[in-house]
């Protein structure tokens, strides 16, 4: 039976597709280290190595060992160091949260895939290097695209998804990106970072601004920042999965496992109605809308996000 709720929660919030900071070289260890050796949060989570089908990826575990883990897929541009503490170390209050670099980003080796699928097929490798069988997977933008590709892929490896300010393939708006990215030349980082991400009132720049801090606070083992070639190709992905295509929305009702669905409001460059579209089509979906929010509402909310969240991985 489809079970679908709305919830909307007053706040605001926000994040950049295009997150530039500034990056320093990640420490690599001589040996792999095993996934129970658990630090504690966003700030001194200590940069891992894991050797994935030949290629080194890069990975960093917050939170507490035990139970199902929760692994997160950055958006476009992002890396392990443009996730929003606030978040992270919520949500590693409670649960195991692995962030990682995918192929050819930041600090990990190889060469970035042009294309959502084979992104999926690569972060299904890494947690499969982890000798992890069962994980919940959370998806930013880009990241939820490959959220749901990965699930539809292996369907077996998920426990529970959540996605927030993402859509289906042809995602509506989605195709405008590049003259939305034009639209920031001249831009400084932070600016650009407000412009993707929230809206603009006073409230949501505010928040802005103090998740842009926030994500800048990490000084020590910083990431590594993304080269010419890996962004070129994430573009090339992004807009490969903003075409048109008449049989998506069919092809997600295939996910069966539940999901969590979270949207700004006025999300600049995925419009609100694919989240709509994602509730009306996903058999076992919760949608959560946050009011006067941009693009990655669930870091201007981010207190809100993380006990729904919860709430949500809990059940």
């Amino acid at each position: 039976m489809k079970s679908i709720r709305k919830t909307s929660i007053t706040g605001v919030l926000c994040l950049t597709l295009f997150s530039t900071t500034l990056a320093m070289s990640c420490r690599e260890e001589s040996e792999i280290t095993t996934i129970q050796e658990i630090q504690t949060n966003h700030q001194n989570a200590k940069t891992r190595f894991v050797n994935v089908k030949g290629t080194q990826f890069a990975y960093r575990v917050l939170g507490k060992d035990g139970g199902v883990p929760l692994v997160l897929f950055p958006g476009l541009g992002g890396s392990m160091d443009d996730w929003d503490p606030a978040v992270t170390d919520g949500l590693a209050k409670k649960y195991k949260v692995i962030i990682f670099d995918n192929k050819g980003v930041a600090a990990s080796k190889g060469t970035t895939p042009d294309n959502i699928q084979a992104m999926a097929d690569d972060a299904i490798d890494f947690i499969e290097a982890l000798h992890l069988n069962k994980v919940n997977i959370m998806g930013f933008s880009m990241g939820g695209f490959i959220a749901q590709r990965v699930v539809l892929t292996k369907p077996a490896l998920i426990n529970k998804v959540i996605l927030t300010g993402t859509g289906p393939k042809g995602a509506i708006g989605l195709s405008n990106l590049p003259n939305i990215v034009a639209s920031t030349a001249g831009l400084s980082p932070e600016e650009s970072f407000l412009k993707f991400g929230f809206t603009q009132s006073p409230e949501s720049i505010a928040a802005g601004k103090a998740a842009y801090a926030r994500i800048q606070s990490r000084t020590v083992d910083r990431d590594l920042a993304l080269s010419d070639a890996t962004s070129a190709s994430q573009f090339t992905a992004v807009l490969g999965w903003a075409q048109p295509n008449a049989d998506a929305l069919n092809e997600i009702k295939n996910i069966k496992k539940p999901v969590l669905i979270v949207h700004g409001e006025n999300d600049l460059p995925v419009s609100i109605q694919n989240a709509h579209n994602m509730s009306q089509n996903l058999e076992n979906s919760e949608l959560l809308i946050f009011p006067d929010s941009g693009h990655a509402s669930f870091f201007q909310n981010h207190d809100a996000f993380v006990t729904k969240a919860v709430q949500f991985l809990d059940k």
